[in-house]
């Protein structure tokens, strides 16, 4: 028997996936996974697996994409799947041919033309069951960041994270239409609020049924599920204080089973309600936590900070980030954790340009270089030109400092903003090692030149190019936000209190489509007669989303006001 399991990144097909053929191994059957524990069991198809996933391959153009995505499964089938079947009594396969379908779908290359490629890669080999692992992307995003935390991935980003958070949105809806339109082989299985064990009970069950039936494996997953437990429901929500009380109750809810993820949905608020909950969490997800305090200067965070300073000493530094050069915590902080993080306490300098933070740079260069030097950005004054020669001079040289993605990666964060001859010399440089960092550099800046590199590089990474027009109100950045803004909400992201025309035009398209970001776009402008209006309208809407009930819970506790301030 083949069985498949799909669902978009975070979705948790993996664990799922897994758990399912040890359950099944346990029963005393032959079982054969081709993505044991996350790596694929041929070495080919796991190395066009990374060359696809690295952002390095920026260019690579959707068409050759898909012939690549499908390269991968046509080794993996040929090489290990059609051998395993004749062994086995369960063949299992975390992804097949319909991630590249749902993939070139989502790229939007025509189904006339990808259809029958599709097809004839296949073979006519097809599961005997695919389970959807279906999941709200906002809940899988936060599982995503949350294994990032716990588990940093040195690798460069990947390609797919380029396109902005909107490409799993538009995954998922392809991935529903698949098992929509083909019942009898596809069942979907809800894991945006379910019991794991439940969940991977259930599938156990209908595989053993499937092997005998394969009709009856729907009617099991959805008998065992439909009394695994009492679906949540969120309280009612009329305005932002109710918006408040569901998201506590959302948090409170999911703290249960998965205390990680409610830990992270709490990051960057702070107030009534929040604080006794991340007090609550600390202990249980320190690391998460710590890293949600990131911008945030109330006295509660302060003495989160102090107290996840053992369990979490990377995660507190990071959050002194955006603190500014002015604030004597911070710095009391960074003196106690400059031994034991002293890469992250460097990170926690970025732009600052006072005889403490150089100081504190000179104390880490031989600790921490490349978290020194990416620490230089938006900084155009002797001391960091001197700084970023010395750090070229040690790595002999500028070709040898860029030639891996560590190194280029840090160089080119440390020319953030910059637009002078020797700032492009060194991105240029850069760029072939890191591109999506050297694309990134370009924060803020207006030079032809700068938009050059952003024109040629929209289609490929919209998120990188629009993280560079953050609150600019310029002609050029809001014809980029309208080109981008219906199939990527980093677009509302770039343009957070901006009282602009288009701005408002972009928030009433996107209000359907993107309705957390509407609001949180918003920024000091919910004080208004229109925003509070508009956010009214998204929580008549939508009163379900948790991504908006967060920030809605961000304006009935100030916080949002203090941010928008802290950044302007």
């Amino acid at each position: 028997m083949f069985v498949v399991f799909e669902g978009i990144d975070g979705s948790g097909k993996t664990t799922i996936s897994n758990r399912v053929a040890k359950a099944l191994r346990e029963r005393g059957l032959a079982v054969e996974h081709l993505r044991e524990e996350g790596a694929f069991a041929s070495k080919v198809t796991q190395g066009i697996r990374d060359f696809c996933r690295d952002a390095r391959n920026m260019a690579l153009t959707p068409r050759a994409e898909l012939m690549l995505y499908l390269a991968r499964e046509v080794q993996l089938a040929d090489e290990v799947l059609r051998p395993a079947l004749a062994r086995a009594d369960v063949v299992i396969a975390d992804r097949y041919f319909y991630t590249a379908a749902v993939l070139a779908e989502a790229r939007d290359l025509p189904p006339e033309e990808t259809a029958p490629l599709v097809a004839a890669a296949a073979n006519a080999l097809w599961p005997d069951l695919a389970f959807l692992i279906d999941v709200d992307p906002s809940v899988a995003r936060g599982r995503r960041k949350v294994a990032k935390i716990l588990s940093p991935d040195r690798r460069p980003v990947s390609r797919k994270g380029l396109t902005g958070s909107g490409l799993q949105t538009r995954l998922r809806a392809s991935y529903r239409r698949l098992a929509e339109g083909d019942p009898a082989r596809w069942i979907v299985v809800d894991n945006s609020d379910a019991d794991l064990k439940q969940v991977v009970g259930a599938i156990v069950d209908a595989v053993l049924a499937g092997r005998v039936d394969p009709a009856q494996a729907p009617q099991v997953v959805g008998a065992r599920l439909a009394t695994a437990a009492t679906p949540f429901v969120l309280p009612p929500v009329d305005d932002v204080r109710s918006a408040l009380g569901a998201f506590l109750a959302w948090v409170d809810h999911r703290a249960v089973r998965e205390p990680a993820l409610a830990a992270y949905v709490l990051a960057g608020t702070a107030g009534d309600g929040i604080d006794q909950r991340r007090l609550i969490l600390a202990p249980l997800a320190p690391r998460v936590i710590a890293r949600g305090l990131r911008g945030l200067s109330d006295a509660a965070s302060w003495h989160l900070r102090q107290q996840l300073l053992e369990s979490a000493p990377g995660e507190v530094a990071l959050s002194l980030g955006e603190l500014g050069g002015e604030v004597a915590e911070a710095w009391a902080l960074r003196e106690l954790l400059a031994d034991v993080a002293p890469a992250e306490v460097a990170a926690s300098l970025e732009g600052l340009d006072d005889e403490t933070a150089w100081a504190l740079r000179a104390e880490l260069f031989a600790r921490a270089p490349e978290s020194v030097l990416a620490s230089l950005a938006l900084l155009d004054v002797p001391r960091a030109w001197e700084l970023r020669r010395r750090w070229i001079e040690v790595r002999g040289g500028l070709e040898r400092a860029v030639a891996n993605y560590t190194r280029a990666r840090a160089l080119a964060r440390s020319v953030t903003g910059l637009d002078g001859p020797e700032a492009w010399k060194l991105r240029k440089a850069a760029r072939e090692h890191a591109p999506v960092a050297a694309l990134a550099s370009l924060k803020g800046m207006t030079a032809e030149k700068a938009w050059l590199w952003r024109d040629r590089a929209v289609s490929r990474a919209p998120k990188a190019v629009l993280s560079t027009i953050a609150g600019m109100d310029e002609t050029r950045a809001w014809g980029l936000r309208v080109a981008t803004a219906l199939r990527c909400r980093e677009a509302l992201d770039s343009m957070i209190g901006l009282d602009h025309p288009t701005a408002w035009d972009i928030r009433e398209t996107c209000l359907e489509v993107w309705p957390p970001s509407v609001v949180k776009s918003l920024g000091v402008l919910v004080s208004g007669a229109r925003g509070h209006a508009l956010v009214e309208q998204a929580l008549a809407q939508f009163p379900g989303q948790i991504s908006l009930l967060k920030q809605a819970a961000i304006i009935a506790t100030g916080a949002n006001l203090v941010k928008s301030v802290m950044a302007a």
